[in-house]
């Protein structure tokens, strides 16, 4: 048992801090290829902070613990929306300026209404991962289609300005971006096994875990950039990195996850935690736009109702495994 807790505590140090390393490398090689700031912050910055997620679902998939990657995804969506913009609005209220953000809000609540639909027989297939994985493909075309329209946008200039702060080397970035990946996939390695042994020694299931430990874990680096982003008044790049995380989560991860392991989805992920990141999303949704006319904005009454959805979430999911 305490094998497996030093696997979970010493795989999530290293995978966030892999995973910082990784999003740094690769921004910087992107930069060092000419890509656009915005287009950088979109795709390369958009991926780097869900890799945790991605890597952790792929390994928990072809390990046969589907619902572990399950759980880990939506898991991650509910706690970047609750914990992670909750505990960012607490420290600064977060201002949406960015009409690539208010496009992609939208968006985002379509795309969780699709997950449902999908998953509403109680079982996602390698049909339905695969529609998951096109919708991805095609959302990324779009995206990168509105960002590059939009070159001025207020996104595009906090993402210029977190480039300017990054002075790596082309040679540096190279090491970073291939030493993080590798680290990334090894931590995650670890952190798996010691999350199933885990849930194996105390009865509870994979999907439990995922939506907690692991799913807190690999949030970890969508929590540093939002907080780092917000003490730099870049609010955009703050929301950006939670809209984005949960687009990717929703298709990438979950489509990934399916496709390698179809899977049964238990009831309670319908009843129970697709209600609340439903709930949540939604309420981003009217938070990002503005309500009466005013401006976007989640200030920090707004944040600490965030904050206290995601711990009443959290004690619904303790209660279930007490009572089990």
């Amino acid at each position: 048992m305490l094998m497996s807790v030093a696997a979970i505590v010493l795989g999530l140090a290293v995978l966030v801090w892999s995973a910082d390393r990784f999003v740094d490398g690769a921004s910087a090689t992107a930069r060092y290829a000419g890509m656009p700031p915005l287009l950088i912050g979109m795709v390369i910055v958009g991926f780097g902070t869900s890799a945790p997620e991605i890597v952790v679902s792929v390994i928990s998939s072809l390990e046969g613990n589907p619902g572990l990657a399950l759980g880990n995804a939506y898991g991650s969506n509910i706690a970047n929306i609750g914990l992670i913009l909750g505990i960012t609005a607490l420290i600064s209220p977060i201002a949406v300026h960015s009409q690539v953000l208010r496009k992609e809000l939208p968006v985002l609540l379509l795309i969780t209404l699709l997950s449902l639909s999908l998953l509403w027989n109680g079982w996602l297939g390698r049909t339905d991962a695969i529609i998951l994985l096109v919708v991805f493909v095609l959302l990324m075309a779009w995206s990168i289609r509105q960002g590059l329209r939009d070159g001025n946008d207020s996104m595009a200039t906090d993402q210029e300005k977190e480039l300017e702060d990054n002075t790596m080397s082309l040679k540096l970035a190279l090491f970073w971006l291939i030493a993080g990946l590798v680290l990334l996939i090894i931590s995650s390695r670890f952190l798996v096994w010691g999350a199933v042994n885990v849930a194996q020694a105390f009865g509870v299931s994979d999907l439990i875990i995922g939506l907690t430990i692991v799913a807190i874990g690999t949030s970890l680096p969508e929590l540093a950039s939002s907080i780092a982003a917000i003490r730099k008044n870049e609010h955009d790049l703050a929301l950006g990195n939670v809209i984005g995380s949960n687009l990717f989560n929703t298709l990438a991860v979950v489509g990934l996850a399916g496709v390698i392991h179809p899977l049964e989805v238990a009831p309670e992920v319908i009843s129970r935690d697709f209600v609340v990141m439903i709930a949540l999303t939604l309420s981003l949704f009217v938070l990002g736009f503005g309500l009466k006319g005013r401006q976007g904005r989640i200030n920090r009454l707004e944040g600490a109702c965030l904050l206290a959805v995601y711990v009443a979430y959290s004690g619904w999911l303790a209660s279930n495994v007490i009572n089990a």
